[in-house]
């Protein structure tokens, strides 16, 4: 039997890794960037509070029809990163599971004298704009850290390779925040860059990054009145952060401090233990192109 015929040259530019990505990450921006010229201009006349979720709900859904039918069938390797069957317990068991993870950072906090509450909150009617706003946010981001590069430079690269890339990165763009320092940088990217790419090997969906993303901000912004990576809101109560910013991390909020480089450090990874120990750790392309058999990791 003959040898199948080579793909046409196009093609294979067209599936190789790195440029599916840029492929994938322009179609992202095809969609999200008419959304937000047209949140804009209707933000004055219609206002904020009803342009937001309505903005919110219309990205997120344009977005899951553009990786249900595009991008879950682009390049060399097709996978869903969205399966509906998986939503439900991944999307709780991630909020719930940051929920107390970042609970867990503010006790120990309060513990050493770094955050300490004076009463309750306000709460008032632009949390639950906040509410979709960190929705949203959660979910574009993982879709395009986790969903498309991770997915992409981990197919050319390896798995170590994506999830060193791709924390790196998500560390760098945080450093564009409100009182971002170095620090938060790094924390950033070792806690949060481990973590959601560590929740991504191990499911081979975003629903459990995305739900940890979301509990993540949600818990020190509108429960623990904490900044959320550098901004500052309104929560359930009305606390503060005290001391050495090395402790309370300061302006930037809890994200940038020793307590959650350990402790989130540390359930990052776990996290990517747990995926090396389900075999979900794919090899470089160069390497399965020698190697096959290799081919099975991370195939799900």
């Amino acid at each position: 039997m003959d040898a199948a015929a080579p793909a046409p040259l196009w093609k294979r530019i067209v599936n190789f890794p790195l440029v599916t990505m840029l492929i994938a990450l322009a179609l992202i921006a095809a969609v999200i960037l008419p959304v937000n010229l047209a949140a804009n201009a209707l933000s004055k006349p219609l206002g904020w509070d009803l342009v937001e979720p309505l903005a919110t709900v219309t990205a997120i859904a344009a977005l899951i029809a553009l990786q249900k039918l595009v991008l879950r069938r682009l390049g060399a390797r097709k996978h869903d990163d969205l399966p509906f069957a998986a939503a439900p317990r991944n999307l709780a068991a991630g909020a719930l599971g940051a929920a107390a993870l970042f609970s867990l950072i503010v006790g120990i906090a309060a513990l050493m004298g770094a955050y300490v509450i004076d009463g309750w909150g306000g709460m008032k009617s632009w949390v639950f704009i906040l509410f979709w706003a960190e929705f949203n946010a959660g979910f574009v981001e993982e879709l395009m850290f986790r969903g498309i590069m991770f997915r992409w430079i981990e197919e050319f690269g390896g798995s170590w390779a994506a999830l060193f890339v791709t924390s790196a990165l998500f560390g760098l763009v945080h450093m564009g925040n409100a009182n971002a320092t170095w620090m938060s940088g790094l924390t950033i990217a070792a806690v949060a860059g481990t973590l959601l790419g560590g929740a991504y090997m191990l499911t081979r969906s975003l629903w459990l990054p995305v739900g940890l993303h979301f509990g993540w901000n949600v818990t020190q912004g509108l429960v623990w009145d904490v900044p959320v990576s550098g901004y500052d809101g309104d929560g359930l109560v009305s606390a503060r952060l005290v001391g050495d910013p090395l402790i309370s991390g300061g302006a930037f909020g809890l994200e940038a401090s020793v307590i959650a480089l350990v402790v989130g450090g540390a359930a990052g990874a776990w996290m990517v233990w747990r995926a090396v120990e389900a075999g979900e750790v794919m090899a470089p392309w160069w390497v399965r192109r020698r190697h096959p058999e290799l081919n099975s990791a991370a195939e799900a």
